[in-house]
C-alpha cells in the first residue's frame, strides 16, 4: 500500500498558514491509529494530526517551527507498518537481585510512544516539548494527567526529582569561572505569541486608550467566601472563588454603564444586550482568553466550573477556536501572580478591560479610625472614543460597590 500522505487539516475559517510544532511521533517511528502524530499550531489554539491507520512515518517534510498553509502535506505515512506497541521482554530471573553499576540504563534510550505507555496515555504538546528539551523518553516518565496523559507538569517532576542528588553520584569538578562563553539562544515567536504583538500594538495605535482607577474593601467577600465554602464545595464540587464574584459585579457594572460593553463598527456604536465575558488565563504558550458565553445567565457554580474546566483545557493547549472569539467585555487577574497595580490594554474591538491584583493589608481610615483591612486594587482601562470618563469611574465604582456589598448582586439593587 502506497505511503498516506499527511495534510494540514482546516482549523478556522479564517486561518490559512499554521506553525508545525513538536513531532510526537518523529520519523522512523510507529503511531497506532488516531495517535497523535503532530502538534499544529496557530495564533490562537494547537491541535493534533493524529494518524488515520496505524503505520509508519517514513518522511517528515516540514519540521518544528516550520510554516505550512492548510491543506499541504508535511510527511508520509506507511500503513500496515510494524505496530507501534513494542514486544514485551521477558521477565528477568532473579528480579530482586540488586542490578550491577555498570549496567544502569542510559537516558538517550529510544524514546517509545504514548501508546506503548497505554492505550489511553497521551502525549500533550507542551509535555512533548518539555521532552525533547530535555532529552528525555516518554517512557521516562510517569503520566499523571487525566486519562492518563502525559503534561508538561509531569516532565518537570521528573527533571527535579533527577536534579536534586547529583552530587551523590558523581563528584563533579567546580564549575567554570564566570569568564566563560556566554551564550544566546534564538527561538522564533509562536504564532500565539506574534498574534497577542500584533492585537496589542493595534490596540495601542487604533483606540484611545485611557485608565482609571479604585480600590476595594474584600473584608466582607472574605467573609462570606469563608462561611459558605464548605457547602459550595460539598454540592458543586468546585471551590468559591473570587472570579465569580467580579463576573456577577461587571455584569451589575456593564448593564449600569452600557457603553463599555459596546463597540464602534464603521462608525457607529453598536450596544450589545449579552455578555460574552472573557477571562485571561495563563495557557502553555502565553496568555489566552476562553468567553464565558452569557454569563449573564450563570450562577456563582457554574462560572467557577466553567473557569476551571476552560483553565484547565488552556494549560494543555486544547481550548477551541470557537472558546477564544467574540467577548464583549474581559477580566484580567494579575493578582495570581502578585502584581499590585497594572494598566491593562483593551482587546479590539472591546471597549473595556477590568484588571485586578493581589489582594494586600493595608491601613485604611474606617468611621474616624484606623484599621488593617484587605484591599485590591482594580484598573478599567477603555476606549475613549465611546466611554466617558464619568462613566468609566461610575462602573468602577459600581464594582467597588458590588464586592463590599455582596448581598446586593443578589437581590439586584
Amino acid at each position: 500500500m502506497a505511503a498516506q500522505e499527511l495534510k494540514v487539516p482546516a482549523v478556522g475559517e479564517s486561518i490559512t498558514e499554521v506553525q508545525i510544532g513538536d513531532w510526537l511521533v518523529p520519523e522512523g517511528k510507529s503511531a497506532n491509529q488516531d495517535e497523535p502524530l503532530v502538534a499544529i499550531e496557530t495564533d490562537k489554539v494547537t491541535v493534533e494530526l493524529t494518524a488515520p491507520v496505524a503505520g509508519t512515518v517514513t518522511k517528515v517534510l516540514k519540521k518544528k517551527g516550520d510554516s505550512a498553509r492548510v491543506g499541504e502535506v508535511i510527511g508520509y505515512l506507511e500503513a500496515g507498518a510494524k505496530s507501534a506497541q513494542p514486544a514485551a521482554k521477558p521477565a528477568q530471573k532473579n528480579s530482586d537481585a540488586a542490578p550491577s553499576p555498570t549496567a544502569a540504563p542510559s537516558l538517550a534510550a529510544a524514546p517509545v510512544s504514548a501508546a506503548a505507555k497505554g492505550s489511553d496515555t497521551r502525549v500533550m504538546p507542551a509535555a512533548a516539548r518539555a521532552l525533547a528539551q530535555a532529552g528525555l523518553a516518554a517512557s521516562d516518565v510517569q503520566a499523571t494527567g487525566p486519562g492518563g496523559r502525559l503534561l508538561k507538569e509531569d516532565v518537570q517532576r521528573t527533571l527535579e526529582t533527577r536534579n536534586s542528588a547529583p552530587a551523590a553520584r558523581t563528584n563533579a569538578a567546580p564549575a567554570a569561572s564566570s569568564g566563560g562563553a556566554r551564550e544566546e539562544e534564538v527561538v522564533p515567536m509562536t504564532p500565539l505569541r506574534r498574534r497577542i504583538a500584533e492585537r496589542l500594538v493595534e490596540a495601542q495605535n487604533t483606540a484611545a486608550l485611557l485608565t482609571t482607577f479604585n480600590e476595594i474593601d474584600m473584608t466582607n467577600v472574605m467573609a462570606l467566601r469563608k462561611q459558605h465554602q464548605d457547602a459550595f464545595v460539598a454540592r458543586h464540587g468546585v471551590k468559591l472563588g473570587f472570579m465569580s464574584f467580579f463576573v456577577k459585579a461587571a455584569i451589575d457594572a456593564l448593564k449600569l454603564v452600557p457603553q463599555v460593553n459596546a463597540e464602534l463598527r464603521d462608525g457607529a456604536i453598536v450596544f450589545k444586550n449579552y455578555y460574552d465575558v472573557g477571562v485571561a488565563v495563563g495557557g502553555g504558550k502565553g496568555l489566552v482568553v476562553p468567553i464565558l458565553r452569557n454569563a449573564e445567565r450563570l450562577s456563582f457554580a457554574e462560572i467557577e466550573k466553567t473557569i476551571a474546566e476552560l483553565a484547565t483545557r488552556a494549560q494543555s493547549g486544547k481550548l477551541t477556536l470557537e472558546e477564544l472569539q467574540g467577548g464583549t467585555f474581559t477580566i484580567s487577574n494579575g493578582g495570581i501572580y502578585g502584581s499590585l497595580l497594572s494598566t491593562p490594554i483593551v482587546n479590539p474591538p472591546q471597549s473595556g478591560i477590568l484588571g485586578l491584583h493581589a489582594i494586600q493589608d493595608r491601613p485604611v481610615a474606617l468611621e474616624g479610625q484606623v484599621v488593617i483591612r484587605p484591599m485590591m486594587y482594580v484598573a478599567l482601562t477603555y476606549d475613549h472614543r465611546l466611554v466617558d470618563g464619568r462613566e468609566a469611574v461610575t462602573f468602577l465604582k459600581r464594582i467597588k460597590d458590588c464586592l463590599e456589598n455582596p448581598a446586593r448582586m443578589l437581590v439586584e439593587v
